[in-house]
């Protein structure tokens, strides 16, 4: 690679917005592949580990995600949305990540102790010194795996992550069979983030050279400066409410509450989780042309909530039979949570999409301001509404998504170009249709008290999945005209492209 040329890439195999189409799907895939292998190992594990080895666990990965952020500063974020790129760039990013994960890797190490006394556990101290070394391992990651996302190879990244993740699974339950303990849960994380980034090197076919330079770190600090600050306001909003909570309520509410907004998460990775990386790239590539990049939000954000608002809606609306299922008894408190909170989640469905839009655009300041000021209200209506319990704090989320949701839509408008009324006709459809599907859904669930519990969510899914189809194809047929036509599209469509390619060359 020559020091001012951009990265190779693959073939074009389609269009942008086909291989973005595809690139979701994939990702999509990759999730629920994860999940439900997750749910297996799980399975398997509990009975082999005591809730201490993963209490021990899940209290170290919670202190580790801002060093991750730290060792990228960002400057994967740079690298995908940038109009181009070349290797001395590239290099300078590798270098920057590699020393900083170093660095932050010596730091946790000697700061295990101190983060020990906060958890009060002498377990946990050298389970986060070895921990450490993911840090180092994603900071190696970082520009292979931006490269990829760069050039839409996001079947790669899907294969990768799979991969990876059953894996570790494997390493695990291994690990866990033969006495580990502990380790063997510290053996699935290590084992995650090194075959990742051994994959991810191996996919991108990009070697740094021994470059550095001032101006192009300059260029990408200024950039990722504000992609950190980002992320660490939500981890300090994550960090705020649960002390607010757990002082106010108790360590049981804190617990109720985590259930609930577990599984809304649960539901929005599988269904959502894929927008951000192929949204940021996908707007990067077709920003020259406004007219273009304005069509492309709308039919991305049209079909962002037709995909993402059943789930969610199901979950509102079945809650009271989901959650005994999958997290057993004891939990009737997560119930109305988790009700208020999936409402919440389908208003701010667009928000993701959003997020890929401003940082496309490079544009990350304006989503922080925006993003900071969202969760500053987030936390302080915590503050007020947490004396009078978990249901008045479930429902200041409700009103903050309300108001986060029209405020960003004119943030969009602005950045856009154009009027807030012509970006708002997705979420009138949307409405419409969640209130529809959402009265066929409680009519079911009324009438089915005495048939089993699963039976019951089978069909207030289909009642759910059925009224709001129809209202959709009332409203805006297009919605299910492009997703119907991207799906039974991308599998052969890129086969039968590459054949021809392949053909012409020969």
């Amino acid at each position: 690679m020559s020091e001012r040329a951009t990265p190779a890439r693959e073939p074009e195999t389609g269009s942008i917005g086909h291989r973005a189409a595809s690139g979701v799907l994939w990702l999509t895939v990759q999730k629920w592949a994860i999940r439900i292998s997750g749910f297996i190992s799980i399975a398997v594990l509990t009975r082999l580990l005591s809730p201490e080895d993963f209490g021990t666990v899940a209290a170290a990965t919670t202190v580790l995600p801002f060093f991750y952020l730290l060792s990228d500063l960002g400057f994967a974020a740079y690298i995908v949305q940038a109009d181009t790129v070349d290797r001395r760039l590239l290099s300078t990013g590798f270098w920057f990540s590699l020393i900083a994960g170093l660095g932050l890797a010596v730091v946790v190490i000697a700061a295990a102790p101190l983060f020990g006394l906060v958890f009060q556990s002498a377990e946990f101290v050298p389970v986060l010194q070895v921990l450490a070394l993911s840090v180092i391992f994603n900071a190696v990651a970082a520009v292979p795996m931006a490269l990829l996302r760069r050039d839409m190879r996001f079947r790669a990244l899907a294969a990768q992550g799979g991969i990876a993740a059953v894996a570790a699974q494997v390493v695990a339950i291994v690990m866990s069979i033969a006495g580990a303990g502990v380790w063997a849960l510290v053996g699935q994380t290590l084992t995650s983030v090194l075959l990742t980034a051994v994959l991810a090197w191996a996919a991108a076919r990009w070697r740094p050279s021994f470059a550095f330079s001032r101006r192009d770190f300059s260029s990408m600090a200024r950039f990722g400066g504000n992609v950190l600050a980002v992320e660490s306001v939500a981890l300090g909003r994550a960090w705020a409410e649960a002390a607010i909570i757990s002082s106010a309520l108790g360590m049981a509410a804190l617990g109720y509450l985590s259930i609930a907004q577990r599984l809304v998460q649960i539901v929005q990775d599988l269904t959502g989780a894929a927008l951000v990386p192929v949204s940021t790239v996908t707007f990067a590539k077709v920003r020259g042309d406004s007219e273009r990049l304005r069509s492309a939000y709308v039919r991305a954000l049209r079909v962002t909530y037709a995909v993402m608002s059943p789930p969610l809606l199901l979950l509102a609306v079945a809650a009271p039979l989901i959650i005994p299922i999958v997290f057993g008894d004891g939990w009737e408190e997560s119930w109305g949570l988790t009700r208020i909170l999936a409402l919440a989640s389908i208003l701010v469905v667009g928000a993701n999409l959003d997020n890929g839009l401003f940082y496309g655009l490079g544009r990350p300041g304006r989503w922080f301001a925006y993003a900071l000021v969202v969760d500053v209200c987030t936390v302080a209506a915590t503050a007020v509404t947490a004396h009078w319990g978990l249901q008045a704090v479930a429902y200041g989320f409700l009103v903050v998504a309300a108001l986060a949701t029209i405020g960003r839509l004119f943030l969009v408008a602005r950045l856009l170009r154009t009027n807030a009324g012509s970006l708002a006709g997705p979420l009138g459809f949307l409405t419409a249709a969640v209130v529809g599907a959402g009265v066929a859904g409680w009519l079911v669930l009324s009438v089915t008290a005495d048939l089993a519990p699963i039976l019951r969510i089978v069909l207030v899914g289909l009642a759910v999945l059925a009224a709001y189809l129809v209202v959709i194809r009332l409203l805006a047929r297009q919605v299910i005209d492009e997703m119907t036509g991207y799906l039974g599209r991308f599998a052969w469509t890129d086969r039968f492209r590459t054949l021809v390619l392949r053909k012409e060359r020969s």
